[in-house]
């Protein structure tokens, strides 16, 4: 037996987290290139880039996330996809970083989606959580057969974590508003 079996990530882990992070990351960018100027809206309000590269850079982050997510399916492709994925979380996590020190906390996240979601703290874990995944994807796996059970798992334990990003999301999103409700006299 190989001494490094033991630090091996075992595939079902190693696939249940490509799966999670390539699907969020694909969904996320088709859902801001069909609404380019909803997406382009939100780039703006951040306030980093100039004027003139926000129409490029709101379609090519979105593009890069696609990307990124299509190359973590593959294992032959996965670590350039995580690469690529902590890169990007990366990017956006800092000009969230950067907002939040400038006190600018109620411009949307431009994250997608149908709620608008304000700045916060619990983006920036959020995004630390899915770049962890990115990194978990990466990892070595140990080399042994996948059985039709464990494809099984894979499938459920990628839309349990889907199901618990969307949740988290609708809670990042509720959390002012709950805020204001706690406040009324």
């Amino acid at each position: 037996m190989n001494p490094l079996t033991p630090l091996l990530l075992d595939p079902v882990l190693g696939h249940t987290a490509a799966a999670t992070l390539g699907a969020l990351l694909i969904l996320g960018g088709v859902s801001k290139l069909r609404e380019q100027e909803v997406f382009r809206d939100a780039l703006a309000n951040y306030a980093l880039l100039p004027q003139s590269l926000v129409g490029f850079t709101a379609r090519a982050l979105p593009m890069g996330e696609v990307l990124a997510g299509v190359l973590l399916l593959p294992v032959a492709t996965r670590s350039v996809g995580a690469v690529l994925a902590v890169a990007l979380l990366a990017l956006v996590t800092a000009a969230i970083a950067i907002n939040l020190a400038r006190g600018r906390r109620q411009i949307d996240c431009g994250c997608g989606g149908a709620s608008h979601t304000p700045l916060s703290g619990g983006l920036i874990a959020r995004n630390t959580v899915l770049a962890l995944l990115a990194v978990a994807a990466a990892l070595p796996m140990q080399a042994r057969e996948i059985v039709w059970l464990d494809y099984v798992a894979i499938g459920f334990a990628t839309h349990f974590l889907l199901g618990l990003y969307l949740s988290a999301n609708q809670l990042l999103s509720n959390h002012p508003r709950l805020i204001e409700l706690r406040t009324l006299p």
